[in-house]
């Protein structure tokens, strides 16, 4: 069995051995395939740039400018000779009339098929050189494709076209230098995948499709390498390579069993090594094989001695013997031991974690409850107090409003009383809104419309500060809530970005509120560029009657009541820094739905009583930090 055991994985690593050099020969094959057709798209490529070259001192000659038929037919007729690639040369006006060709129109043939009708009209439109696809030359009768120029006298316009048909039967002579293993094939097809070009039996195959021989989608997305199954069923490894003229396919394929004779060298010595080795295990087994004996049973003692110790589990396998399955088994019961020890200990942890993170939880509520209650108290009894005098103030600023014996300058200072008493009366809202635990009525609620409302308020304060505000809403999914709750706390980020602006002493700037889906959620951000939230405020940002902003500013009271109001719908608000160097605030809000409608009480939120807020209150601007 030992002898087994050594004489396995040296045949499998002779056959790994074998199985990798055929996969290097193979890979050989492959890359010599890519190279090859690379050099072919070069050949390719300086053949039509010769045709170019060509083409170019053609347009440019007088005859071919004058469209002067006899002269053309001269002409071109001696190029033709010089160029055993080039089936066709022909002239064609605008209107589409043969000024010259390199041979004879046969009869029966109209002159406008010979003039390539299409071709000549892209041409004469675009005004610039164009290639055809592939077909059937009307003169020759044989596979073509037309490399199309315009003709210009100066820099008038496009007066006429001049066409150079390309043999394609004859175009795989251009590849014939390319040393080639035997049965190797180039092939060149279109985006269409007709075969344009065949090294082998070109007459046969150009114009068909190329079925297997290459790959069938666009040329752009080609694979540099792959191995199929040719035309004529012989199977090859082809290497791919794009000629952007076309767009064409130029592919060179190798027969796979050029690998394969490749490596039968290094089959032979592998196969001689791999006999040699095995006679000398088998002779050094056959000595050997009391000793191992022996030493496994020690081996045996010592591991079940162990058993009780701390190592890592082994992977059970199958053995060739009782004594290693014995030494395995004492693993195995060693590493049982382990994790017993490991997962008592992992679950003590893990719940002396979470005893700790629910007292600290626990703490957190008792210390804000505690907070909130007593200031609760204290507003609740402030508020009540100060709202009967500013009432009777207002009421009195309106009186006087009415007299009209009263001057300009006095109603001035009339609407400057009423301006501060409602600013007050918007403190006391607040506070009696921060105090009440009783919620409002929600509803279904766009954030998309919260948004617009907000900007209808803000954007003549932002235009006249130079703040460009952007908006982008990217979801149409509704949150149930109470809509001025909602547009009283998106008010209150978009104040506060403002503030930060111009704190800042910043001549222009930008904040940009976006709504997008979070999950579950969907989230609204209000991102400006002022100098953001200092590291030593973070903490007190939600806290009541904590502000940043000078005396007369801001009552500290915004983004508290903005903290409460969210969450009593579930959702969770914060800030963090952004891109511009600024402060981002965002809230989540669940997104509505059916079930959890009909669940939910017939009144949310952490604003006061609905019935006690004028209609006016969802044009009002809370105070913020």
């Amino acid at each position: 069995m030992v002898t087994l055991a050594v004489l396995i994985p040296l045949l499998l690593s002779a056959a790994w051995s074998a199985s990798v050099t055929r996969r290097e020969r193979e890979a050989e094959v492959r890359e010599q395939a890519t190279s090859i057709a690379a050099t072919a798209g070069a050949y390719l490529n300086q053949y039509l740039a010769g045709v170019d070259s060509m083409a170019s001192a053609l347009v440019r000659h007088q005859s071919v400018i004058a469209l002067d038929r006899v002269a053309c037919d001269r002409l071109f007729a001696e190029v033709l000779r010089a160029q055993p690639l080039v089936l066709n040369i022909i002239l064609s006006d605008t209107a589409g009339t043969v000024r010259g060709t390199a041979l004879p129109i046969p009869p029966g043939v109209e002159p406008v098929d010979v003039a390539m009708p299409r071709t000549r009209e892209t041409v004469i439109a675009t005004g610039k050189p164009l290639i055809s696809e592939l077909t059937t030359g009307v003169v020759t009768g044989k596979p073509t494709i037309i490399l199309a120029y315009p003709i210009r006298d100066g820099g008038e316009p496009v007066k006429g076209v001049l066409g150079i048909g390309i043999n394609l039967t004859e175009l795989q002579t251009l590849f014939r230098d390319i040393p080639l293993p035997p049965n190797s094939v180039v092939t060149m097809t279109d985006a269409k995948g007709r075969v344009l070009a065949r090294s082998m039996d070109p007459e046969r195959y150009v114009g068909r499709p190329a079925g297997g021989e290459v790959p069938a989608v666009e040329p752009r997305d080609v694979p540099r390498e792959q191995t199929l199954t040719g035309l004529d069923g012989v199977r090859r490894f082809y290497g791919n390579a794009i000629v952007e003229r076309g767009p064409w396919v130029l592919s060179v394929g190798i027969p796979t069993g050029v690998a394969l004779a490749r490596a039968a060298p290094s089959y032979q010595r592998d196969t001689t090594i791999a006999a040699v080795s095995i006679v000398a295990i088998l002779l050094f087994a056959l000595g050997g094989a009391s000793m191992i004996g022996n030493g496994i049973n020690r081996v045996r003692d010592a591991v079940r001695r162990i058993a009780d110790g701390d190592l890592s589990p082994p992977v059970r396998s199958s053995v060739p013997n009782r004594e290693l399955a014995e030494l395995q088994d004492a693993f195995i019961t060693m590493a049982a031991n382990l994790r017993e020890a490991h997962q008592a200990l992992d679950r003590q942890i893990e719940q002396e974690r979470k005893m700790r993170e629910t007292l600290q939880s626990l703490q957190r509520q008792v210390v804000r409850q505690e907070r909130l209650a007593a200031v609760g108290i204290l507003v609740s009894g402030v508020a009540h107090e100060l709202n009967n005098p500013l009432q009777a103030i207002l009421g009195t600023a309106e009186l006087l409003e009415r007299h009209r014996e009263l001057t300009a300058e006095a109603l001035e200072e009339v609407a400057f009383v009423k301006t501060q008493s409602g600013r007050a009366r918007e403190i006391i809202r607040n506070l009696s809104r921060f105090s009440s635990q009783q919620p409002g009525p929600p509803s279904l609620v766009s954030l998309g419309d919260v948004i617009t409302e907000v900007v209808q308020l803000r954007r003549r304060d932002l235009d006249n500060s130079a703040i460009a505000l952007e908006v982008s809403v990217t979801t149409r999914r509704q949150v149930y809530a109470n809509f001025t709750e909602i547009e009283q706390v998106t008010l209150n980020f978009v104040i506060n970005a403002q503030q930060s602006i111009e704190a800042a002493g910043r001549t222009t700037g930008r904040i940009l509120i976006r709504v997008f889906d979070a999950g579950k959620k969907v989230r609204l951000e209000v991102q400006d560029d002022g100098p953001g939230v200092a590291p030593e405020d973070e903490a007190k940002l939600f806290q009541p009657f904590f502000t940043t902003k000078p005396v007369g500013k801001g009552t500290g009271l915004g983004l508290s009541v903005s903290y409460g109001i969210i969450e009593s719908y579930g959702g969770i608000i914060g800030h963090h820094g952004n891109e511009w160097g600024g402060a981002t605030f965002y809230f989540e809000l669940p997104v509505s739905e059916p079930a959890a409608r009909l669940a939910a009480p017939t009144g949310s939120g952490a604003a006061s009583k609905s019935d006690d807020r004028p209609p006016l209150l969802r044009r009002s601007i809370p105070s913020g930090i």
